[in-house]
């Protein structure tokens, strides 16, 4: 009897894998049957893209800000093999089933495109990124979720800010070598992909240039390289439903001077304001007007409250969304939680001290064995079998709450 419902759980997981690609259809997304497809979901953030403010190291924010200061404590042979183990153990595949029980449908993968060239990020080489996201897409298939592939870091930096790994501004929008190399990654991960049905979508760029950049002069350069990007992604995978962000922050799309309708989903993201209708009406206009599908790809980082309101006003929409993120250390703001290793405040203040001359560094740095024994523990608190899950967060969310 075991053996008969293993394989009819399976034949049932065919049948919804085989529904095929994603197509948008007027203002909806749907399935090759034509039923609608509404992605909630939630963000790996953190993962292949590490956050200054998820480390609890303040002002140092960036990948390559936090990989430095990591250096500092334990040398770079440590930092780049730390960086590959964090890699392979904060996302496995008991955290892409947790997300399926939980009554999810879909996981937004941030990446940074150092994983997808010949640039070192943090201990990879250039094929990391597709053994990494085909380890999720791969566990997505088994428990039948679809994926979001988010460019999260662009070549030059699109935001200007800690979130893209850039260097203060968003050089990917005055960079010719950039907006070349960014179009050339995203065409090789079309190819890569174009046959894979668990693939919702790609999502060109996370909140391109921040709001205290130059809106008017920016704005044209960002709409006409997703113009561009978008053909040449036609070129080699026509199947795939393109997602794209607005500017400042994905808020603006005024940016979009004369939207893609082809199997185009536009995403908006909206954190810390008032969860009334009024905040998501410009999209909601921006939909009926152009007949075209609208996500919210990002939102969260509050209380339980305000994500249940903010969730509901979404359903009562017909908007679909994806909550970041996915888990934090001792953090009740996303689905899991895990626990902050000893002595971890030692790391935590050498991140907010003067660390501006070799001097400065020798002597603040904490002891190298304290460090290592701190992170070895942090790659072990992190592991899906030692989180917590944060039951009125995903009540917030009106998914299981999951014990």
């Amino acid at each position: 009897m075991k053996r008969l419902l293993l394989v009819l759980v399976f034949a049932l997981a065919n049948v919804l894998l085989s529904q095929g690609v994603l197509k948008t259809e007027g203002t909806k997304i749907v399935d090759s049957s034509g039923k609608e497809i509404l992605l909630k979901g939630v963000n790996f953030g953190n993962w292949l893209v590490p956050e200054g403010y998820m480390f609890e190291f303040k002002e140092v924010s960036s990948p390559w800000k936090i990989f430095d200061i990591i250096a500092e404590m334990t040398g770079p042979d440590y930092a780049k093999n730390f960086f590959m183990k964090f890699q392979d153990v904060f996302i496995s595949e008991l955290d892409v089933k947790f997300v399926k029980e939980c009554g999810f449908n879909s996981i937004r993968i941030p990446f940074n495109y150092k994983l997808f060239n010949d640039e070192d990020y943090l201990g990879n080489t250039k094929s990391r990124g597709f053994e990494l996201i085909d380890r999720v897409v791969n566990w997505a298939k088994k428990y039948d979720l679809y994926v979001v592939l988010d460019m999260h870091c662009a070549p030059g930096g699109q935001t200007g800010a800690n979130i893209d790994d850039s260097y203060g501004y968003p050089w990917l929008m005055v960079s010719k070598e950039s907006q070349d190399e960014f179009v050339k990654i995203w065409t090789e991960i079309a190819e890569y992909y174009k046959n894979e049905e668990i693939i919702a979508a790609y999502e060109l760029i996370n909140e391109p240039i921040a709001h205290y950049f130059e809106k008017d002069s920016l704005n044209p350069i960002l709409d006409a390289l997703y113009n561009r990007t978008v053909k040449a992604i036609r070129e080699v995978d026509d199947n795939h439903i393109i997602v794209l962000g607005g500017s400042r922050w994905n808020g603006d799309f005024t940016v979009f001077a004369n939207p893609l309708k082809e199997n185009i989903v536009y995403a908006f993201h909206k954190y810390w304001m008032p969860p009334v209708q009024k905040e998501i009406q410009d999209y909601v206009d921006f939909r009926d007007k152009y007949n075209v599908p609208v996500w919210m790809s990002e939102s969260g980082e509050n209380e339980d409250d305000w994500v249940f309101q903010f969730r509901t006003l979404l359903d009562s929409n017909n908007i679909g969304w994806s909550f970041w993120p996915f888990k934090k250390i001792e953090s009740t703001r996303g689905p899991m939680q895990y626990k902050r290793p000893e002595n971890y405040e030692k790391l935590t203040e050498y991140a907010v001290s003067d660390r501006s001359t070799y001097e400065k560094i020798r002597d603040n740095r904490p002891d190298y064995e304290l460090v290592k024994k701190a992170l070895e523990q942090l790659l072990n608190n992190c592991k899906y079998e030692n989180c917590k899950p944060n039951k009125g967060f995903l009540k917030a969310l009106g998914v299981k709450v999951y014990e």
